[in-house]
């Protein structure tokens, strides 16, 4: 009896075909940050690191110009 090595479902690609990260581009940025406002990490949004890297710059981008939230630290 052999073994199957992960899942079958299929994986939904985190950027969609024609999506570019750019910080004007809150839609994917909203979906890269949690409900405190965290920036998410390479595995959950299933990004390569060099797209997590512009993923991150983007969302720092976009919350210095007030486009995304800062997280939340307040307990």
């Amino acid at each position: 009896m052999t073994k199957s090595r992960g899942s079958s479902r299929k994986r939904i690609p985190a950027i969609r075909s024609g999506e570019f990260i750019d910080y004007k581009n809150i839609s994917l940025l909203r979906r890269s940050i949690s409900e405190q406002g965290k920036i998410l990490s390479r595995r959950t949004n299933r990004l390569t690191s060099k797209q997590q890297r512009f993923l991150t710059l983007a969302i720092k981008r976009a919350r210095v110009l007030a486009l995304l939230p800062f997280p939340n630290n307040e307990n």
